[in-house]
């Protein structure tokens, strides 16, 4: 039997001590394959450095021009320090990040994170956008004084730079996050959420500004906003489900301010709303109210605004999606398009012919397959639909019964008392 000397411990301890956190995650010969292939290709120096800015990969000499204005520069400013700035910013907009660095040379950085955990970066640079002159020279001079002559010597090592148009600036960066975004298996995951937080916040603000500017009132809660968001997912439209949101998030936060306790209890209020607009547009009850349990608790947990938003936003699009999953995939194009369509036109006479030349099908075939695939007959389903909104009218306006009845669809009174009191149990009367 062999066993291990202390000397060999004490090594194997030290390996991991001096390990660097991203190697505990991704092989070092893999990263360094990685750079290696992209300096071929790309020609530009490019660093893969530790989570201090400490370098582990270097592939691509370093330019003279760096190693002189180096001795410019104050002991109080690092390299290792603007890199690893320029990471958390990276980090906070959700995508690679080009800068420019203390000599005003461009950089692109692309940071590596794990649950949370700033493990490196990917660095490429330094490179020009436009061919150097004597501006950057004296721009550099006036920050850092220098002679001169180390002006002059750092001007003639300007031509070793590499020059990089914008444009291809702009591939450049696309190529990192081809190349090195699925290295750390969840970081392209939370660099694409905080992406998607800054959008949301970014159009939040948008609608917070057009509220100051149009001095709208402060204490009148949009309820017709919220009205338009629960349509929006009952036809499973998330782009303009998540517009109205949005705009829906920016009124609370201006009448409100930045109340963590008011932003959430109004998404507590608008996640049961959401459950039971998806139970009512046809998705399975038991389904949706498991989902939302898990959101109520996934939101009474959340400790911070753009987090709490951008969790709302994906519960909106969950419901929006939810209300099609159920539809064999096979027809579900064909099937939303013609719930869409029913949607969109249930308040005047329609018939199950007219929709079924709409989405291009014989109206028998049709009619057999709108009944397999949402588990309701396209008389039942138009019936609800008209139902759904004529208790928003009974609710919200002064209507009538008659005009209810008419402005839904229905073409007599007598009819729509009957088919209302079926899904609701009350009459229209009784509803109001």
């Amino acid at each position: 039997m062999c066993y291990d000397t202390p000397m060999t411990i004490l090594n194997a301890q030290e390996d991991m001590v001096l390990k660097p956190l991203l190697y505990t995650i991704v092989p070092e010969e893999a990263l360094k394959s990685m750079a290696v292939t992209f300096h071929a290709c790309i020609k530009l120096p490019i660093q893969i450095i530790n989570e201090q800015g400490g370098i582990l990969v270097s592939e691509g000499e370093t330019p003279k021009f760096c190693k002189l204005f180096q001795k410019h520069l104050p002991s109080r400013y690092t390299c290792e320090q603007m890199h690893i700035s320029a990471s958390k910013k990276a980090i906070s907009l959700g995508e690679p990040y080009v800068f420019a660095c203390y000599a005003d040379l461009n950089h692109i950085v692309y940071p590596l994170i794990s649950k949370q955990t700033f493990l490196g970066s990917i660095l490429v640079g330094p490179f020009l956008m436009d061919d150097a002159d004597s501006t950057l020279i004296s721009n550099i001079a006036m920050k850092y004084p220098m002679t001169t002559d180390d002006a002059l010597e750092l001007y003639d090592e300007t031509s070793s730079l590499p020059v990089v148009a914008p444009a291809i600036v702009n591939h450049i960066s696309h190529l990192l996050f081809y190349l090195f975004s699925n290295v750390v298996t969840d970081s392209k995951k939370e660099l694409w959420q905080n992406n998607q937080k800054l959008l949301q916040q970014s159009r939040i603000n948008e609608s917070i500004q057009r509220y100051k500017a149009e001095n709208i009132s402060e204490n009148t809660y949009p309820y017709e906003k919220e009205k338009i968001l629960l349509n929006k997912v009952k036809l499973g439209d998330v782009k303009e489900a998540n517009a109205v949101l949005n705009d829906l998030l920016g009124y609370v936060l201006f009448s409100q301010g930045n109340s963590l306790d008011v932003v959430k209890a109004r998404a507590l209020e608008l996640c049961s709303l959401l459950s039971r607009t998806a139970i009512e547009g046809g998705a399975p009850t038991d389904s949706i109210l498991k989902l939302n349990n898990q959101f109520l608790q996934n939101l009474q947990q959340i400790d911070n605004l753009d987090t709490l938003c951008h969790k709302l936003q994906e519960i909106v699009e969950t419901f929006s999606e939810s209300m099609f999953n159920y539809i064999p995939s096979k027809n579900s194009e064909i099937i939303k398009k013609s719930m869409l369509y029913i949607s969109e036109h249930f308040n005047r006479p329609l018939t199950l012919e007219e929709v079924a030349d709409y989405v291009h099908l014989h109206s028998s075939y049709f009619s057999t397959l709108f009944k397999h695939s949402t588990g309701s007959s396209f008389k039942e389903y138009l019936n609800m639909v008209r139902i759904e909104e004529s208790k928003r009218l009974l609710t919200n306006t002064d209507f009538s019964i008659v005009d209810v009845a008419v402005a839904v669809g229905f073409e007599d009174q007598s009819y729509f008392s009957k088919v209302f009191k079926k899904y609701t149990g009350l009459t229209p009367k009784q509803f109001r």
